[in-house]
């Protein structure tokens, strides 16, 4: 992502197409391929992106333009890497839940 502060709430689709250096009709086509890229739209229909938008089009750029991804392929990519990220988080969770049981044990046993 470029090294600019997101510091607004909401980013145009010329703003953004000038961060990343892109078209605003790449930005556009993305959106229709990507179904979790989803601006925000205005009463007139102008797109509106968020800093998360910018983050979520970020990746798509990461993985398309300079990691070389076909967009089947960078779409395959996302959702591994959500996967991982749930089941990280779910073993993340057990080993907290462990962590508490066997700390209980511990007290249990110094109590007695």
């Amino acid at each position: 992502m470029p090294d600019l502060p997101l510091n607004k709430r909401y980013y145009t689709i010329g703003e953004v197409a000038e961060m990343f250096g892109v078209s605003k009709s790449l930005i556009r086509f993305w959106e229709n391929e990507f179904d979790f890229l989803r601006p925000h739209k205005n009463s007139k229909g102008d797109r509106r992106f968020t800093p998360k938008n910018i983050e979520q089009f970020s990746l798509i750029h990461s993985l398309v333009k300079e990691r070389g991804f076909t967009l089947d392929g960078a779409k395959q990519e996302i959702i591994r890497q959500q996967q991982f990220d749930k089941e990280k988080a779910e073993a993340l969770s057990s080993l907290r839940n462990l962590r508490s049981f066997l700390l209980e044990i511990k007290q249990d046993l110094e109590n007695t």
